[in-house]
């Protein structure tokens, strides 16, 4: 669950940093791209919905684990776009792609034991590219560091809006 929360904190602080050039930006939007960043972890279902299971009940191969790819992102982006008015969707489509594909980096810097990440950029290739090992998803420091980046950018943000006002 640490990862899930610092892949929301890196979410919010990239788009209200963005917020700060863009004056259409709001906190609404900020909120669409911290929904974004869950987007590559709807792979988890196969927790209540396993593989083989989904399988059995479709008939075809199937697995969760292509949410958490490129393909799977854009297709997920794509369904979340098509359920908002039209005149929104082109902020609401790149807003989803900030939260989900800063998770997809994040994730790229996980410590692996092949030293590989996982084929991410599926189905284009299935190149599993290096990984730095910079960290596993069940530490504490990045939802920690993330965290506080989080709250400067808060602070700073709050600051910036009672300097504007008159």
């Amino acid at each position: 669950m640490p990862d899930l929360l610092a892949h929301v904190f890196l979410a919010y602080s990239l788009a209200t940093v963005a917020s700060w050039r863009y004056e259409w930006l709001t906190s609404s939007y900020v909120t669409v791209s911290m929904a974004g960043a869950f987007i590559p972890d709807l792979t988890k279902a196969y927790l209540v919905f396993p593989n083989s299971r989904v399988e059995l009940t479709l008939g075809i191969p199937f697995d969760w684990f292509a949410l958490h790819t490129i393909g799977g992102v854009i297709c997920s982006i794509l369904i979340g776009v098509l359920i908002v008015h039209t005149r929104v969707r082109r902020r609401v489509f790149l807003l989803l792609s900030l939260g989900a594909g800063s998770h997809l980096l994040a994730d790229a810097l996980l410590k692996k034991p092949t030293g590989q990440a996982e084929p991410m950029l599926w189905p284009f290739t299935r190149l599993h590219p290096p990984t730095p090992g910079l960290y596993l998803s069940t530490d504490v420091e990045p939802v920690v560091l993330l965290g506080a980046v989080a709250l400067l950018v808060a602070v700073v943000t709050k600051y910036r809006q009672s300097t504007a006002e008159p």
